[in-house]
């Protein structure tokens, strides 16, 4: 939970927007992102990561602002040309892990952005 003196600055789609532009500096420049506002939570924003190349996998997380620099990021679904996939494979969670790592850089670029 956000304490009182760490609350998140920007809301909904500025901070979807945010992101947006941020992701695609800390991702390969041949993958894809798009990400959306939470429609259930003002402080979280949807990812969603088109891998490059003949895999044709995309993965979608839920990354929740938990103070105005970090994010709780969680996988939702992993899915290999439009069909779900078991994320539990050591290929699909080294990629997973690599894209977390890249999701929590993205919260701290955008930190003066957040925190007002």
């Amino acid at each position: 939970m956000m304490s009182k003196t760490e609350t998140l600055q920007i809301e909904g789609k500025a901070l979807a927007e945010a992101w947006a532009r941020t992701m695609p500096m800390v991702l390969n420049s041949s993958e894809k992102v798009e990400v959306k506002p939470d429609e259930a939570e003002a402080n979280a924003v949807r990812v969603h990561i088109i891998v490059a190349g003949h895999s044709m996998y995309s993965f979608d997380f839920k990354c929740t602002y938990v103070d105005s620099r970090e994010v709780d990021v969680e996988l939702v679904d992993v899915e290999r040309d439009n069909v779900s996939v078991d994320e539990r494979t050591g290929i699909i969670q080294t990629m997973v892990d690599d894209y977390v790592r890249h999701i929590h850089e993205c919260a701290q670029r955008l930190h003066a952005v957040t925190s007002g």
